[in-house]
């Protein structure tokens, strides 16, 4: 099951977030100080792509620097992948077979906003 609802995601709404979010990774590492975000953000396209099967979970010892990392992106790109993932999950609940994948993109807003501190693993 988890690999029919990746595919449609990847085909309905995974593709163009990924770009989205490897687009914002690409101008952070060509402004060299913020690529530490852009690494983040590449992690995350890669979670946009397949999303069924992992899940994201606080990573151990992230602290303040975390915490003032993730503010600065909520104001430079966090803000607008977050409002792409509400769209979309918007647009994919309209129809009953894009349920699961509206609840998927609107699990993805919180890390969209702070993904410094997070990781990627395997769903249980």
């Amino acid at each position: 099951m988890r690999l029919i609802l990746n595919l449609i995601w990847l085909v309905l709404s995974g593709f163009w977030l990924a770009v989205g979010y490897v687009v914002a990774g690409v101008v952070c590492c060509v402004l060299i100080i913020t690529i530490p975000w852009g690494l983040a953000s590449f992690r995350i396209a890669n979670y946009a792509l397949w999303p069924f099967g992992r899940t994201v979970v606080d990573r151990p010892g992230a602290g303040a620097p975390s915490l003032l990392g993730n503010i600065v992106w909520i104001v430079v790109a966090g803000i607008w992948l977050a409002i792409g993932h509400v769209v979309t999950g918007v647009l994919l609940c309209v129809t009953i077979i894009g349920i699961p994948l509206g609840v998927a993109n609107f699990k993805l807003v919180p890390v969209s906003l702070m993904p410094l501190g997070k990781e990627i693993v395997p769903a249980a």
